[in-house]
Formats: structure tokens, C-alpha cells, sequence
């Protein structure tokens, strides 16, 4: 890498890391999470100067500066991932069991119907893959909800410690986990790769259960007794595993976020109590890398390929009728799945609008179908603009219904925090807020939403 180079991509980093942070501070003094603020800067800022800069210098050190700008984003994503897999929190939804359950039923199907419905007419112009890719895919996009964007919003709202938040909380992770396993399948199915290869998914599988996952164990125990030194050891080994993961998944023929977001759904929490289950763990600090650093760069090569400025009034259409059927069919199978739940028409109706909440989650996907050759750049701005509307909207609706925070759920840890002490990308309080000082601590290290 020639000096040019090295300094093309040190200034690229500082323009979109900048950039970022001030569409950031400045969605939040809006009311919006902050994450609505980056994805706008990558979408502008990749559509609008990197990639008109790049495109006409052609060759040349700004050209060989972008691989290294994608590999970092890379990066960000497998950390991203790796987060989104161990945010998931299997024991309370094993507690809230029928309610949960039912909820992330309603939020997944009748959105992944619909868009496997309303997806038909635009199959043969937009899936270079084939009709029944497309089609699958579009349901599979419509059917997510983003976990840590839902987790900043819950926590702006002072809904953390509700039983209505935690409960959407559940449900999200439900409704991710299966989102991703059944885009999983689908590349599996119909990509490329040399498909022998993916006979070693079970036992890689049998791998990350049977041994990383009671090693890790073992590796936080130490941390509980021994302190720092072990922490600092556990990040080392985190590190390896997740991108060893990355690997096995990506030569599998299956896409390395698959590789990150498995590494942390089998990824055991912390134990222990007292000033050591305070203390940041590895996985805080592999959050805040993601959320506050690498991740920007990933949006801004995504926004490299969406072009605001092409659509055409058939897009426009495409884009409302996206719109309408992600938020109709995800707003109604929420309150639905919550009816079934048992439970009453004020917490369904606000289910119903925390649960139509995209934003990251979805525009990583899309990315990923953008690459597996599912979608079109065309469709694919149509549906990153969808991601932007559906999160933009979830606060205001919040406010426009009224909505006030319920009482908190007996025996939770109190008030709600204010969210100043927030990871990126999760849900829990982290610093001085926290209820209870080292027992807050507790419930963060444990996943508790």
C-alpha cells in the first residue's frame, strides 16, 4: 500500500467517522436514536461524495483505497452480528413464554406473507437471481425488527423495565433469530457456492455448542475471579473464535455474518457477582467497536450503492407500496400475536409500533442480498428508503398515541434508566444509572432487556 493510498483511507475514515457522528448527535437532539443519523450519513455521504469522488478520478490511489475501506466494514459487521446474536435472551423468553411467542408469531408472519406476495410483480424486473429468490428474500426483509435500535428506543422512551418492553424485547430477538436462519437457508439453497461444502454445517454447528461455548464458560469464570488480566484474555479469544467463525460460515457458502450472529447466540453471559459482573465485559467492549467505530464505514459502502437522485416515478411508486405493506402487515400481525398473548389493547397497540422499528438490522440484510445477488441496486434503494421510514417513525407514533411509559414490571430493578449510560447497539443501562450499583451491573452482564 503506497503512501497516497495510506493517506486517501485515513482521510476517508476521518470524513465518514465525522460525518457520522454529527448526523448522530444531531438525530438524537431530534428525538431520534442516533443510529437514524448514521445510516442517513452513510446512505448521503456513499451516494452522493465518495462515490461520485471515486468514479471520477477512476484510477489511482482513491480506487485502491475502497477494498481496505470494505474490508473494515467487514469488520463492523461480523461485530455487529456477533452482538445481535448474544443480545438474544432466551430465558425470558422461555419465562414470558405464550405472550412472547405469539407476538414474534404476528411480527413475522403475516410481514413475510405479505412480502412474498407483494414482491410477485416486480420479481422478473428486479431478481437477478431468479423470481423465487426475490421473492423470498423481500419477505424475509420485511419481516425483521432491529433489536438494538429497538433496545435505544425503548430506552429514550423509559420503557426498558416495562413489562411491555421487555416483551418487545423478547420478541425482537425471536423474530431475528428466525429472520436470519430463514435467509440462511435461502442462500444456502440457492447460491453459488460448491454445495458439498455445506454437509460440515452441523458439525461446525456441534463446534461452537459443544466446545467454544463451555470453553467461553470457563473463560468468565476465570474473569469473575481473577479480574482484568482475564478479561483482557477472554477479548483475545472472543476475537479469534469470531473470526474463525466468519471464515468456517463464508467457505461454507454461507455468509460470514451468519459465521458472527451463531459465535454469539451460543456466546454464554457473564457469571459471577460484585465488582467483577460490573465491570464492562468483552462483549460491551466488542459493542461499543461496532456501534461507535467500524459500523459507520459499513453503512457509507452500503450508501455507495443506493442512488437517491435516479429514482424514477416507478420507484416512487415500488417505495410506497413497500411502505405500506412493511408497516400495515407488521403493525397488524403484532397486534394480533398480542391479542393471542392475552394481552390488553393498549399494550398491543404499542407493541405494535415498537415492533415495526427496522433501521440497522434491515439495512445489513439488504446488503447482504445486494451481494447474494437477490435484489437489484434499484430495489435495493427502494428498501433501504423503507428501513429509514419505519425507524424515523417509531418515536413520533410513540408520541403522536400519547403512549406513557407503564408501571415497571414487579420485581424489575426499579425506574427506568435514562439511557446516558447505553452500550452501543444494546438495551441495558451500563454506567452509573444502573438500579441497584453492582445488582445492575448483574443484570447487564446476565443479557437481562
Amino acid at each position: 500500500m503506497t503512501a497516497d493510498t495510506t493517506a486517501v483511507l485515513f482521510l476517508a475514515l476521518a470524513l465518514v467517522l465525522g460525518v457520522a457522528g454529527v448526523c448522530g448527535a444531531a438525530a438524537r437532539r431530534l428525538g431520534q436514536p442516533a443510529v437514524v443519523g448514521e445510516i442517513l450519513a452513510g446512505v448521503l455521504l456513499g451516494s452522493t461524495v465518495l462515490s461520485q469522488t471515486w468514479g471520477g478520478l477512476g484510477t489511482g490511489p482513491y480506487e485502491r483505497a475502497q477494498p481496505l475501506l470494505g474490508a473494515l466494514a467487514n469488520v463492523g459487521l461480523a461485530l455487529f452480528m456477533f452482538v445481535i446474536g448474544h443480545e438474544l435472551d432466551p430465558a425470558f423468553a422461555r419465562r414470558s413464554g405464550r405472550t412472547v411467542l405469539w407476538v414474534a408469531a404476528g411480527a413475522v408472519l403475516l410481514p413475510l406473507g405479505g412480502g412474498v406476495l407483494v414482491a410477485l410483480p416486480y420479481a422478473e424486473e428486479h431478481g437477478p437471481a431468479g423470481p423465487l429468490g426475490f421473492t423470498l428474500f423481500i419477505g424475509v426483509a420485511l419481516s425483521v425488527t432491529a433489536f438494538p435500535v429497538l433496545a435505544r428506543i425503548l430506552s429514550d422512551q423509559k420503557l426498558n423495565h416495562s413489562r411491555v418492553g421487555r416483551i418487545a424485547m423478547a420478541a425482537a430477538g425471536v423474530n431475528d433469530l428466525v429472520a436470519w436462519s430463514c435467509l440462511a437457508v435461502i442462500a444456502a439453497l440457492l447460491g453459488t457456492g460448491e454445495a458439498w461444502r455445506l454437509a460440515f454445517l452441523p458439525v461446525y454447528l456441534g463446534l461452537l455448542t459443544g466446545m467454544v461455548r463451555p470453553l467461553m464458560a470457563g473463560v468468565l469464570r476465570r474473569r469473575a475471579r481473577d479480574g482484568a488480566e482475564a478479561g483482557a484474555t477472554g477479548a483475545v479469544m472472543v476475537t479469534t473464535a469470531l473470526m474463525a467463525s466468519c471464515a468456517a460460515t463464508e467457505w461454507m457458502g454461507v455468509h460470514f455474518a451468519f459465521g458472527a450472529f451463531a459465535l454469539g447466540a451460543v456466546m454464554p453471559r457473564a457469571q459471577g457477582g460484585g465488582a467483577a459482573a460490573a465491570r464492562p465485559s468483552v462483549f460491551e467492549d466488542l459493542a461499543n467497536s461496532a456501534g461507535h467505530l467500524l459500523l459507520p464505514v459499513y453503512f457509507v459502502i452500503a450508501g455507495t450503492r443506493v442512488d437517491l437522485t435516479a429514482f424514477r416515478a416507478v420507484d416512487l411508486g415500488a417505495l410506497a407500496v413497500m411502505s405500506a405493506v412493511a408497516v400495515g402487515t407488521k403493525m397488524a400481525g403484532t397486534r394480533v400475536g398480542a391479542a393471542l398473548g392475552g394481552l390488553p389493547r393498549r399494550e398491543a397497540r404499542m407493541l405494535a409500533v415498537l415492533m415495526n422499528t427496522r433501521g440497522l438490522t434491515e439495512v445489513v440484510i439488504l446488503t447482504l442480498g445486494l451481494n447474494l445477488g437477490f435484489i437489484d441496486r434499484s430495489f435495493y434503494a427502494i428498501l433501504v428508503v423503507v428501513a429509514i421510514l419505519t425507524t424515523v417513525m417509531t418515536g413520533p407514533l410513540l408520541r403522536v398515541r400519547r403512549v406513557r411509559p407503564p408501571d415497571p414490571v414487579p420485581g424489575s430493578a426499579g425506574a427506568p434508566p435514562s439511557g446516558e449510560g447505553l452500550v452501543a447497539g444494546r438495551g441495558t443501562a451500563t454506567g452509573p444509572e444502573a438500579p441497584g450499583g453492582a445488582r445492575g451491573g448483574k443484570e447487564v452482564e446476565r443479557g437481562a432487556p
